[in-house]
Order: C-alpha cells, then sequence, then structure tokens
C-alpha cells in the first residue's frame, strides 16, 4: 500500500482545479479563480460543423493543457510532465512517483472513472485527477468533481489514460517540480488578463472571441437542419445549458470565476478598478445564465419553432456585444 498525504478539494473545473490542489500541496497559497484568470483561461470558441464534430458545438475555456503551461510561464513554476507510447511503462512510471510520495496528476478518459454513476459518464479524453495512493488493485484518486477520495482499479485507470480518439491521453502526466520563493502576480494577473483579452477580441478568425459569438448567434437557426428529428434537436438546444453549467464551469461558462479573479486580483495588484469589472462579470454571467435557463425550457418543452431560436439568437447577440464592450475597456483599464 502507498498513500501520500493529500488534501482533497472539490473544484469547479477539473485542469485549473488540479492545478490548484497540486500547486496547494507543494506549499503555495493560490486559489482557483487566481489559477483560472492568470492562465488566461477564459474563452469562447463556435464550431458548426467540423470533420471531427457530427453537431454544432461550443467551447468557453482554452484548449485543455494551457492553464497548466500558462501557470509554469507567467508565474515560473516547473512542472515535469512526461508522455508514454507503453501503458506498462506509463504505469511504471506513476508508480514509482507514488512511491517517492508525489501526487501526480494524470489526463484521463471520463468515461472510465468507474466511481462516477454509468449514466453520467461520457467519452471525453481531457479529465484531469490526481492520483495520490495506490493499495492493492486499486489507485486511490482525488477527483475535484467528487466530494472525497476514490479508489479506481487499475484496469480501469489504464484504459483511461491510454484511451485512443481525439486528444488521446498518451499515458500523459505532470507534477510541480519547482516554485519559485518569490512570485510576481503583478506581472502574472497583468499577462494573464491582457491575453484574454486578445483571446476574446482580436484573434482574426470568424469563430472563435466575441466573433464566435457573433457566428453561432448568427447560425443558431440552422440547427434544425443538422437535427434527425425533434429529439435530437431538443438534446443539442439543453446542452447548451450543460456546457455552461454542469461541465466543470463553475457557471455561465467560467464568467461567474473570472468575476471571482478580478476581484481577488484587485487587492493582490492593489488595482480597486478591477473590483467594477468584477461587478459588470456576474452580470454578464447572470445574462449566460439566462441563456443557459432559456435552452432547457424550450429544450425541454420541444418549443423549438424559428421563433424561438429567434429569440435566442438575440439573447447571444447581446452577449457578443456586452462582452466585447467589457474587454475592451478591461484592456485600457489594465494597460495603463
Amino acid at each position: 500500500m502507498t498513500t501520500v498525504p493529500y488534501r482533497h478539494k472539490m473544484a469547479a473545473h477539473c485542469e485549473s482545479g488540479t492545478v490548484t490542489s497540486l500547486l496547494n500541496h507543494a506549499g503555495l497559497d493560490i486559489t482557483e479563480p487566481l489559477v483560472f484568470g492568470i492562465s488566461s483561461g477564459i474563452f469562447f470558441g463556435y464550431f458548426h460543423k467540423m470533420k471531427s464534430f457530427t453537431f454544432p458545438t461550443f467551447i468557453v475555456r482554452n484548449k485543455p493543457g494551457q492553464i497548466r503551461k500558462n501557470i509554469s510561464k507567467r508565474l515560473g513554476i516547473k512542472f515535469y510532465t512526461e508522455k508514454f507510447g507503453n501503458p506498462e511503462k506509463g504505469q511504471e512510471k506513476l508508480d514509482q512517483l507514488l512511491e517517492k510520495g508525489i501526487p501526480v496528476a494524470v489526463q484521463v478518459d471520463f468515461y472510465y472513472m468507474d466511481y462516477i454513476p454509468a449514466w453520467e459518464r461520457v467519452h471525453i479524453n481531457v479529465h484531469f485527477i490526481v492520483v495520490v495512493g495506490k493499495k492493492g488493485s486499486k489507485y486511490i484518486v482525488s477527483d475535484s468533481y467528487f466530494p472525497q477520495l476514490v479508489n479506481l482499479e487499475t484496469e480501469s485507470l489504464k484504459k483511461a489514460r491510454f484511451a485512443g480518439g481525439s486528444m488521446s491521453p498518451k499515458g500523459f502526466l505532470f507534477y510541480p517540480e519547482s516554485i519559485p520563493e518569490k512570485l510576481d502576480y503583478r506581472i502574472a494577473i497583468t499577462k494573464g488578463i491582457k491575453k484574454a483579452c486578445f483571446y476574446m477580441l482580436k484573434i482574426p478568425i470568424p469563430f472563435l472571441g466575441v466573433k464566435g459569438i457573433r457566428t453561432m448567434a448568427k447560425k443558431i437557426v440552422d440547427w434544425p437542419t443538422f437535427a434527425r428529428d425533434t429529439e435530437h434537436l431538443s438534446h443539442e438546444i439543453m446542452k447548451i445549458n450543460i456546457l455552461l453549467e454542469d461541465q466543470g464551469t463553475g457557471g455561465a461558462g467560467f464568467r461567474f470565476m473570472y468575476a471571482s479573479f478580478l476581484q481577488q486580483a484587485a487587492d493582490l495588484i492593489k488595482k480597486p478598478e478591477l473590483n467594477d469589472f468584477s461587478s459588470r462579470m456576474m452580470e454578464i454571467g447572470d445574462g449566460w445564465r439566462e441563456i443557459s435557463l432559456f435552452c432547457a425550457r424550450i429544450g425541454k418543452n420541444r418549443d423549438l419553432g424559428q421563433e424561438r431560436l429567434l429569440e435566442l439568437r438575440e439573447m447571444l447577440n447581446r452577449r457578443a456585444f456586452t462582452e466585447e464592450d467589457f474587454f475592451k475597456q478591461l484592456y485600457k483599464t489594465i494597460k495603463s
């Protein structure tokens, strides 16, 4: 039996929560909103019809892996990372690290987390958990979506770490190797905010950032043409609520978490103006939550006529207008 003393915490999102938890274990007092904000986690992308998507979809955070990479870059924290071509070598390395008393984050396919009820599990290769021990044929796991430490069968973890398909984990693992004695939060927070503003405003691609919100608004009325039937369309419309609220966003597509980041940043870098932006982002989050509730209602009631989709389009256009103004003003403020 190998067990690393580890304080389990639930979190709003698996990657930001996992990175935060590991940094806390290593002695750094940092919150999940700070990790998310410094790493420029807030984002939007709309994918109408692409080879890898069977139906239009959207994202509300930066690319998986970028939270760890950006935290490393902006705070000077060094992470040990490794991928494996061979499952046995991947498991052997994990066991070696646990024997040394090192808790290890691994990327997995969420479907194989057998402590989660079967009806809640879906195949998605970008879930992150922390492995903190091994007892017999089971690993001891800290999953930020679960209220306590759990056991996971060795075979399940192996399947999860070496699942195929899009963004295959390839046994990827990481842990913090070193943290600087002094961290310059002013520079890190400033860079994190500037880059988030760039992502939302200035990427010259029509389906990313604020442009992506507008593209989704324009295209949402075409969704019925991609659906097999009313049941399928209902499922996809209700999934908007799931992507914004239920899949580890902290609510409203990470907008509430970003508001918490701005509030904490205001104190850390002595820039009280950010408190006003925090309040504004909470209002923006409320607007996204209205969209969530609207989609859940019309999807459940099968009230999916053109009139309702046009109403949804206008709600999305309002979000685009509000976020464009918000990030323009935020950039001016942080730049000064």
